[in-house]
């Protein structure tokens, strides 16, 4: 079994060549599963980007690990903590990475501007292609627990090119992102404390940021189980504000005692197209992304107990959760501020909840601050999270250079690529900011180009891994298949609409040109290059990587029970 979980020891195509990672595998493949790796020897961090490679400089080790579901780190021997929390843990991580008190108040005005009274509608209309591709996480990581999740799972059904690829967008999201939500946390306590000069203070609140960043970095490498259990409490403290905020809200409406243009909600809210297909177009844009974060939750699969279904499952229950939260704060906003308000306040992006929260709360209203601020500190640290995995897992492959599998032997967590991801995100942040706060929200946006690509890679890469799988019942050509691939498909359009979008300068944060394009595409475009560009470097510095081949999903673990 630990050779099956390699990857798929069910076969290749003809012509894909041998199943990298198992039995009559290349030796010098250097694949690594769950309970396999090879152990390469670190370098330095001048490794980063240069030195390094394979202990000795020869081929990677082929033997595997002991039958933990956790894979080693160069030369120290331990792996990932096994067992480390459970499903709720997951479920909450998966939650707080979408960071949902900030994503509402940074996008329910815009949707509001687009759609009217049918925000919701976009919102829900929004949840089907993210449920569609949780459900390709879930059935890929039945098969590959992997903790590098679409850089694992499109390396072994596309190949190692598209799975680099996949590999860099995950982690250059929390790169552009980190920095933000720290930003936003540190801003909305100062409000929340009364200190709002300190909240306007570029010096100060960018300082806080970078502390703040340091600390939830500093609780990743301590230890996943204390990162649980903060989360715990965040995510606690979240729901409760935002619950409260929803039923005072519209406890005025139908008392007629709101401060704005009150509306009476109406089941009729939720129909995406009620404004229009233009209005679901540019709602969707929007509205996709506030679930961006749950796969956090499957990032951690050798490290939960029942990997093989536990994760999977906390990614899709997330996306349910998520969708009820911001359905429910969505109608309670709309009915209580009605749509001329939002629509004013749309270009305020967060600013509003921060308006509205003293509307609807009076002098409570550091109850709502401090709830987007909780949001935004957990996801600070549940961002990293992605990130720093599927640095490990891209490294412990030779994707990367070697030293960044480093496994902590005390904390049992990849340390050197979580200070890593921090470090670069710290740098991304203060450089940015040191260019314009418009440069940073475009950052922001280029967001959407990185995770609709690698969310639709997963999706795509779901059916073409199970395609031996896919006749074999009408439950598997739905859900295993033809899911995903409308999920790829309708995030691909909206990666089409979103590039077309940002091309015009003119719907930038500060509405300038860049060489003739909008700054988030330009953003979007130099990312791209750079992964190319990195991409070829180390192919050429060591190619272990490239020499896998692309393999099916193992009939033993496909056919082994179904959750």
């Amino acid at each position: 079994m630990a050779d099956e979980r390699e990857g798929g020891t069910g076969g290749a195509d003809a012509g894909d060549g041998p199943v990298a990672g198992t039995n009559g595998a290349d030796g010098a493949s250097g694949a690594s599963g769950v309970n396999g790796t090879d152990r390469a020897g670190s370098g330095g961090r001048g490794d980063l980007l240069g030195g390094g490679g394979t202990r000795g400089g020869g081929a990677p080790a082929a033997g595997p690990a002991a039958n933990s579901g956790a894979v080693c780190g160069p030369q120290s021997g331990v792996g990932l903590q096994a067992d480390a929390i459970g499903f709720l843990d997951a479920l909450v991580i998966g939650l707080n990475s979408t960071s949902p008190a900030y994503s509402l108040a940074a996008v329910l005005g815009p949707i509001v501007a687009l759609a009217g009274v049918y925000a919701p509608g976009v919102m829900l209309a929004s949840f089907v292609p993210m449920l569609l591709i949780a459900a390709a996480f879930y059935y890929l990581n039945k098969v590959d627990q992997d903790c590098g999740t679409t850089f694992s799972w499109v390396t072994r059904a596309m190949g190692p090119w598209a799975g680099w690829l996949g590999g860099w967008a995950i982690t250059m999201t929390g790169v552009l992102v980190i920095g933000s939500l720290a930003d936003v946390a540190v801003h909305f306590g100062l409000l929340a404390a009364g200190l709002d000069g300190w909240a306007t203070n570029d010096v100060i609140r960018q300082s806080l940021a970078v502390a703040v960043i340091l600390a939830m970095t500093a609780v990743c490498v301590i230890g996943t189980e204390l990162s649980a259990h903060l989360q715990d409490i965040l995510i606690l403290a979240q729901v409760f504000f935002l619950l409260t905020f929803a039923v005072v809200a519209l406890y005025r409406v139908y008392a007629g005692t709101s401060t704005l243009d009150a509306i009476e909600p109406s089941v009729g809210w939720l129909n995406p197209f009620g404004a229009g297909g233009a209005a679901l177009t540019g709602g969707l844009l929007l509205g996709v992304f506030i679930y961006w974060g749950w796969e956090s939750a499957v990032n951690l699969t050798e490290e939960v107990e029942n990997s093989a279904t536990a994760p999977g499952k906390a990614g899709i229950w997330s996306t349910v959760v998520l969708l009820v939260t911001y359905l429910s704060v969505g109608f309670a906003v709309v009915a209580y501020a009605g749509t001329a308000f939002l629509a004013e306040n749309a270009n305020q992006e967060e600013a509003v909840f921060a308006v509205l929260a003293h509307e609807v709360m009076g002098g409570w209203d550091w109850v709502v601050l401090l709830a987007v601020c909780t949001s935004a500190l957990a996801s600070t640290q549940t961002t990293i999270i992605p990130a720093s995995r599927t640095a490990l897992s891209m490294a412990r492959r030779h994707a990367l250079p070697p030293t960044l599998a480093h496994i902590h032997p005390r904390f049992r967590t990849p340390d050197v690529s979580t200070w890593w991801v921090a470090g670069i995100a710290i740098g991304w942040y203060l450089v940015v900011n040191q260019i314009s706060e418009n440069a940073l929200l475009d950052s922001l946006t280029a967001l959407s180009l990185l995770i609709a690509f690698y969310y639709a890679l997963t999706g795509l890469a779901c059916a073409v891994y199970y395609r031996r799988h896919l006749l074999e019942s009408l439950h598997n050509f739905l859900l295993i298949g033809l899911g995903p691939v409308l999920g790829a498909g309708l995030l691909t359009w909206l990666l089409v609409e979103s590039v077309g979008d940002m091309a015009d300068p003119a719907n930038s944060a500060g509405g300038i040109s860049w060489f003739g394009l909008g700054p988030p595409l330009v953003i979007g475009i130099a990312i791209a290059v750079a992964g190319v560009l990195v991409m070829s470097y180390w192919r050429l510095r060591d190619g272990t990587f490239w020499q896998e081949r692309r393999t099916v999903a193992d009939p033993g673990l496909v056919h082994g029970g179904k959750s």
